[in-house]
């Protein structure tokens, strides 16, 4: 009945599956064209190499972006719970798991079988999946969203008890499958005992006959033969099965073991049909299961997919950017991630790029010299928010904040084609077609070289009328060119910018930072000199030029020199404050450290203090012991003392009530703490009356070699209840005279001790 139950419960999970994955699909809103200019499948294939499964780098091949916010904002967060799983101890379990398409297949073919290798393989992607179902249900409050992610899956033992009962860990079946199994192999185990006992009793009858070859046996075809000599193969029965090389040695299977041998055979071929016979129920017991496999090996391919995003946002310092509902693009230190892998190992610096699109900053043009960084700034916006809108994490700083666009529109690189008879204007206008067609508010388009392919002064023209179009519908946008008539319209625009790569005047080199505000020279004459073309050739084109062109050229130049200047001396100010802070910071610490000193040193002195004042009371209560001998005004004066130092300590330091427990619990202590202290006096004791016999017997020997001591004059000696030290000045029998500098004194020899004796 539970069976019929399980059967019951998961054919209405399949259909609800089943609904589930109908109501799921998506269309793709970003064209595989703009994919391709951003080279977004560079990205795929290096996000592939962190795949641990091949299903899920089939599946990283497939990522796109996303047509659903809802959907997206939960991959993205999916992903940077996992990358956070580095970064604490409860790191997320290994999911390698094995592709089980095969064995689903076979699900659904009626009176077909999974083979024991095909199950064990199903266990494994059972079993790792309850793992981490377990795992995050666990820990769900650390990955929210994954646990959310996981609970759309059932967790059962079911399949995993069904196989274990059947399937060894090795990929055999348990005798206990079944009570015919265990029969046959039984029988099988004898039959090969018998057969043994046979080839043995006829091994040592022929050897011992002289019939066999050294080696006496041998093996063929996975049974044991004799090894019998060319000229006694008629006096063994039995069926020969073969010879050696050379021909000297006949291997016969005895007669004996023959008919065993073909019962084994028939074993053999039993044990095999009942495998296959239980294969098919185990099987059978699985079919209501398909759909839930099938949800197992899905969830894993995911979190493998998930894993080798969060490895590579990981392997690039990738985060998560604030996403932001206002329409705005702002990334802060952003890297083109193609690139800073691809010098990440040479170790050379890449320069981060800062850019803002919003509101009053809808378009940026960016002008400047060939080879200044134009086209890589430009690749890198849009490839940064095609990967955030696939569900990759970006490269940038965390103060980035980027919205998601319904569209991403590019055109960048030539797209001459010969096939379909297009140039790269006839393409570019194609293009730009599809743009006005296309473009709204909600669009994000970015175009390399716009304008070029055409005549300058006409096609600059009609580039004004397709930039004031993308203005008028509020698209956002950044675009390149060396036109100036682009130039001068971005800057009579509102809320159109005009942006420059920086270019070194001195050593003509670009400097692949971008600024803001103004645009660009295209230092077409520097960069020329610079690549060997004579200055007389360059002066003969500045004389083609117009005049006016050459003058706004020089302009523009000279405002980029004064730019560059402006630019030092503000990242010059800007070293400056940071050193200044940093010594501000450093001289914090030090007086916080000095004031940490200052504390400890009041504390040891207030400590000093108070061990002085405690040691003079104790001193003062002594003497008076010592003047009047009364012990009960001594232990009075000491008793009413500490009484006043408790009553100044418990003002201070209250007691702490008790409940009846804790007092109970207390003298236990107490008692224990007082039988120990007892224990350790009387160690004491001991140990004090040994110290004072030692300290007895070494006095004895240096008041017998005093007392043995022959005093002489000028030894310097004092009296025995006295401190100051004097010199003998002479001896008459047992009286000394001592000259302490001041006055002298006489005194027996037995009062007086030595301090040192008379060289």
């Amino acid at each position: 009945m539970t069976k019929e139950k399980n059967i019951l419960k998961y054919f209405n999970y399949s259909i609800y599956i089943c609904f589930r994955l109908k109501n799921t699909i998506l269309a793709v809103t970003i064209s595989e064209k703009t994919l391709e200019d951003l080279e977004f499948q560079t990205i795929l294939e290096r996000v592939k190499t962190f795949c641990i499964t091949d299903l899920g780098r089939a599946a990283i091949t497939k990522i796109r972006p996303y047509s659903k916010k809802e959907q997206l904002f939960a991959e993205l967060k999916k992903t940077d719970e996992y990358l956070t799983s580095y970064q604490n101890d409860n790191r997320i379990p290994n999911h390698a798991f094995d592709d089980i398409s095969k064995e689903i297949s076979l699900l659904e073919v009626e009176n077909s079988y999974i083979i024991p290798e095909g199950f064990l393989k199903v266990l494994n992607t059972t079993e790792t999946s309850n793992e981490l179902l377990k795992f995050f249900k666990k820990f769900k409050e650390i990955y929210p969203i994954l646990f959310k992610h996981s609970q759309e899956v059932e967790y059962t033992t079911i399949v995993s008890d069904y196989i274990k009962k059947i399937i060894t860990p090795f990929g055999d079946l348990h005798d206990k499958a079944s009570p015919n199994l265990k029969s046959i192999r039984r029988e099988i185990v004898e039959v090969r005992g018998q057969i043994n006992d046979s080839f043995s009793r006829a091994l040592s009858k022929f050897n011992s006959s002289g019939y066999l070859d050294d080696i006496r046996e041998s093996v063929v075809d996975n049974q044991r033969v004799l090894a019998v000599i060319p000229m006694h193969k008629r006096k063994v029965k039995g069926s020969l099965l073969g010879t050696s090389r050379s021909g000297s040695i006949i291997f016969i299977a005895p007669q004996a073991t023959l008919q065993y041998s073909r019962e084994l055979e028939n074993l053999i071929f039993e044990e095999k049909q009942e495998v296959i016979r239980i294969l098919k129920l185990l099987t059978d017991e699985l079919r209501p299961f398909h759909v839930l496999l099938v949800q197992y090996q899905k969830y894993l391919i995911q979190l493998d997919l998930i894993g080798a995003k969060a490895k590579y946002g990981k392997d690039i310092d990738a985060i998560l950017p604030k996403i932001t509902t206002d329409k705005k693009v702002f990334l802060k230190d952003a890297y083109h991630p193609i690139l800073l892998e691809k010098y990440k190992d040479d170790k050379s610096i890449i320069i981060p790029q800062t850019l803002e699109l919003n509101e009053k900053q809808q378009i940026i043009v960016i002008s400047g010299p060939n080879a200044g960084g134009k086209s890589i700034t430009l690749k890198t916006i849009g490839l940064l928010q095609v990967m955030l809108q696939s569900g990759l994490l970006i490269p940038a700083s965390e103060k980035s904040e980027l919205y998601v666009f319904d569209r991403i529109l590019t055109d960048i690189g030539d797209n001459q084609s010969i096939e379909n008879q297009l140039s790269t204007y006839s393409y570019r206008l194609k293009n730009m077609r599809q743009f006005l067609k296309r473009c709204n508010e909600n669009t994000l388009f970015l175009i390399d070289e716009f304008g070029t392919g055409s005549d300058p002064e006409l096609g600059g023209a009609l580039a004004e009328i397709f930039l004031e179009e993308f203005h008028s519908k509020k698209a956002f946008g950044i675009i390149t060119t060396h036109y100036a008539n682009l130039k001068v319209l971005a800057d009579e625009l509102d809320n159109v910018s005009n942006a420059n790569m920086q270019f070194d005047e001195r050593s003509l080199e670009p400097l692949f930072k971008l600024f803001i505000g103004q645009a660009g020279s295209s230092f077409t004459f520097e960069v020329a000199q610079k690549n060997g073309i004579p200055f007389s050739l360059i002066n003969r084109a500045k004389k083609k030029v117009k005049r006016e062109k050459i003058r706004l050229d020089k302009t523009i130049s000279k405002l980029q020199k004064e730019r560059n200047k402006l630019q030092k001396t503000s990242d010059n100010l800007e070293k400056e404050k940071n050193r200044a802070i940093e010594q501000t910071d450093s001289l914090s610490d030090k007086q916080s450290k000095v004031q940490n000193k200052l504390e400890l040193f009041q504390e040891l002195y207030d400590s000093n203090q108070k061990m002085l004042v405690t040691g003079r009371k104790v001193n003062e209560i002594a003497n008076k012991y010592f003047q009047t001998n009364n012990k009960k005004e001594l232990i009075s004066e000491f008793m009413k003392w500490a009484l006043i130092e408790r009553t100044k300590y418990l003002k201070k330091n209250p007691p702490i009530k008790k409940t009846k427990s804790e007092k109970k619990k207390a003298k236990v202590v107490q008692k224990i703490q007082k039988e120990k202290i007892k224990k350790v006096e009387k160690e004491i004791l001991v140990e004090v009356v040994k110290v004072r016999e030692v300290k007895k017997t070494v006095a004895d020997k240096i008041a017998k070699k005093k007392a043995d001591y022959n005093y002489k004059v000028n030894d310097r000696v004092r009296l025995i209840d006295g401190t100051t030290v004097g010199t003998i000045e002479r001896i008459e029998k047992n009286i000394v005279s001592i000259n302490y500098g001041f006055l002298t004194t006489k005194a027996n020899i037995s009062k007086i001790e030595l301090v040192e004796a008379v060289k």
